[in-house]
């Protein structure tokens, strides 16, 4: 398949992936901006629209303030004010559109990759190791969610998948001591790059975010530069509680950016943009289906445009 046509087929399955959140957006500012002036109503509605499709308060107060700006008091229509807003999404959204790269300079360049249970970071870790060895990188997969014997089995499998050697123990063995025997083969071996799974954690539960910062500190003694990169899977469906995630994570273990999962079953697509607005992080990969291609670099106005339910 060509470069060209398979980032079509891309497109198409972003933009089938985000249908929902793009139906009520659309639908709903087809149902404010019908023969309609933009007014202080309609700037009232729009904003609450925007709210309900989880752009956050803060963003949906900030495009709404933009198209006012340029707008206000005119006839609009809704293909005018959906294009406006997508080329405003993609403005928020293209500075942490950034694809995950392997420092050359550490071997390994080691990724931890965090998030709560079942927010797709084994299956997550599976597709990132997929990429990479396709972009030509030794990639090692050390499964440090001791806590599911099916999480273990499952890492297996993609090991299997992608030609990647797993580090594993018996469930129940101790994640952290996991991590230190990974990153000693990975060096061994001369591996490019060390993805490392997390049992799933709940942001508040104490005793087990603790456990996952005895990882991290043992990684640091083996490499005082890693992990290299920290990753946080979040899961779409759960909306504004993403936001409570990346704060808890952020301060437990410094992440370093964002993969998004699930944005095909769910109308809440909009929290990417206020994650985004609010904390800045990298934006690595979106996921938008269960297939093995259904994980892919995050690109802003592809997404802005498909959120608003644009065709490219």
């Amino acid at each position: 398949m060509s470069e060209e046509s398979e980032k079509k087929g891309w497109l198409a399955r972003l933009r089938a992936g985000l249908s929902r959140s793009s139906s009520r957006l659309s639908d709903g500012i087809v149902g404010i901006f019908s023969g309609r002036k933009l007014d202080d109503a309609a700037l009232e509605e729009l904003e609450d629209l925007l709210i309900t499709s989880d752009l956050g308060v803060e963003t949906a107060a900030k495009l709404s303030a933009s198209l006012a700006g340029t707008r206000f008091d005119k006839e609009v229509s809704a293909d005018e004010i959906r294009t406006a807003l997508a080329d405003e999404v993609s403005a928020i959204l293209e500075p942490v559109a950034r694809p995950l790269a392997a420092n050359a300079v550490h071997r390994p360049h080691v990724i931890l990759v965090t998030g709560v249970n079942g927010s797709g970071k084994t299956t997550t870790i599976g597709k990132l190791a997929k990429r990479l060895r396709e972009d030509g990188k030794s990639v090692m997969l050390a499964a440090g969610d001791t806590f599911r014997a099916a999480a273990i089995e499952q890492l297996k499998i993609w090991g299997e998948r992608t030609g990647c050697p797993v580090v594993a123990s018996e469930q129940g063995a101790d994640a952290a001591s996991l991590a230190f025997e990974a990153i000693d083969r990975a060096r061994a071996d001369d591996i490019d790059v060390l993805l490392i799974d997390t049992a799933g954690r709940l942001q508040n539960r104490d005793d087990l975010m603790q456990q996952l910062q005895k990882v991290v500190r043992v990684i640091s003694k083996q490499d005082k530069t890693a992990p290299h990169d920290t990753l946080l899977v979040l899961d779409a469906t759960t909306g504004q509680n993403a936001h409570s995630q990346v704060e808890t994570f952020q301060s437990m273990c410094s992440v370093t950016g964002l993969v998004v999962t699930k944005l095909d079953g769910s109308a809440r697509g909009g929290v990417l943009v206020a994650l985004a607005e609010k904390f800045g992080l990298p934006v690595h990969a979106v996921g938008v289906g269960e297939g093995e291609d259904d994980l892919r670099p995050f690109e802003a106005d592809a997404f802005a445009r498909s959120l608003v339910g644009l065709e490219d």
